[in-house]
This record gives structure tokens, C-alpha cells and sequence, in this order.
């Protein structure tokens, strides 16, 4: 990393450094979360791009899991890679598990356990490479090639996702 870079703390990505507020709760650098507004603003002004919106949000969310100590990260967390649980294992739709979301953070505020994130070194990609994508096509295999990288580096804590996915509207 050259001296006038900056590397994120929770994906390890590097940029140029720049001015900006980093997100309350999430571990991003601001320079990280810059580039995940970019791909946001990507996604909603094109439809090809918007439709893997859903894992961009669940991936960018765990790979930031910031201080867990602070009750709306962990929760954040836990159910962003719950998301990524229901979309890869169980093979729900982008629009359930979004709705069942909802569902769960209503149910269980304030009493998501803390997670131990995986070391940033273990990422292959980030929301640099999606940033770098050339065209929607581009963007979309790099954004799913992304999200199943963020799940499979949380896998000590696939068994966490799988309880809150199965407990999603029993509450």
C-alpha cells in the first residue's frame, strides 16, 4: 500500500484517502463507505445493476461488522448474514428474505449476540471490485461472486444464521 492509500479496517480494501463522515455503526472507513454509496447510487439509477441489490447490501453489511459491542452492529450482523443464509442455503428469493428481515429485527431488538468477524486478509473481493465492474453484467457477477465470499469467510457462524432464519415469523 502506497503512503498517500488508506486500507478499511473491517475489509481490508484500499483507497485513495478522501473527505467524508464514515456510517454510525458500521467499521468502514469513509473512504469504503464513499465507494459503497457509488455502487448504491449505481444500482438505483439502472435496473440491470439494482437486481443484486440485496446482496449488496447483506455482503457489505457483514464484511463491516464494526465494534459488536454496540447492539445495532451485532444486530446488523446477524441479520445481513442471516439474509445471505436464506438466499444461498435455502434459496429464497431476494424479496423474502428482505421481507423476513423486517421481521426479524422487529422480534429480536436488542438481543442479537455479538460475532466474531473473520480476518479481513480472508476476503477475495470487496466493494472496490464491484466499484471497478465495467458494466451491469460485470457488476452483477461480481457482486454475487462477492456476497458468496462474505458468507462462506462467516462460516463458523452459519449455524447462528440458521437458527434466526428458522425462527423468522415465529415470534
Amino acid at each position: 500500500m502506497s503512503a498517500n492509500m488508506t486500507s478499511c479496517p473491517d475489509c481490508g480494501a484500499t483507497f485513495e484517502p478522501c473527505d467524508g463522515d464514515a456510517h454510525a455503526y458500521l467499521g468502514a472507513s469513509p473512504e469504503c463507505w464513499a465507494a459503497f454509496n457509488t455502487v448504491l447510487a449505481r444500482e438505483f439509477e439502472d435496473a440491470a445493476y439494482f437486481a443484486v441489490h440485496r446482496l449488496t447490501v447483506d455482503a457489505y453489511a457483514v464484511q463491516h461488522p464494526g465494534d459488536q459491542s454496540d447492539q445495532r452492529a451485532a444486530q446488523s450482523v446477524n441479520i445481513h448474514l442471516t439474509a445471505l443464509y436464506m438466499i444461498f442455503e435455502e434459496g429464497c428469493a431476494f424479496s423474502y428474505a428482505a421481507k423476513s428481515l423486517g421481521v426479524l429485527a422487529n422480534a429480536y431488538k436488542g438481543s442479537f449476540e455479538p460475532l466474531s468477524p473473520p480476518d479481513p486478509a480472508r476476503y477475495k473481493y470487496t466493494v472496490k471490485d464491484v466499484c471497478e465492474a465495467a458494466d451491469a453484467d460485470a457488476h452483477q457477477k461480481i457482486v454475487r461472486l462477492w456476497a458468496e465470499d462474505v458468507y462462506r469467510a462467516w462460516a463458523p457462524h452459519h449455524e447462528t444464521a440458521n437458527t434466526y432464519a428458522q425462527l423468522r415469523g415465529r415470534r
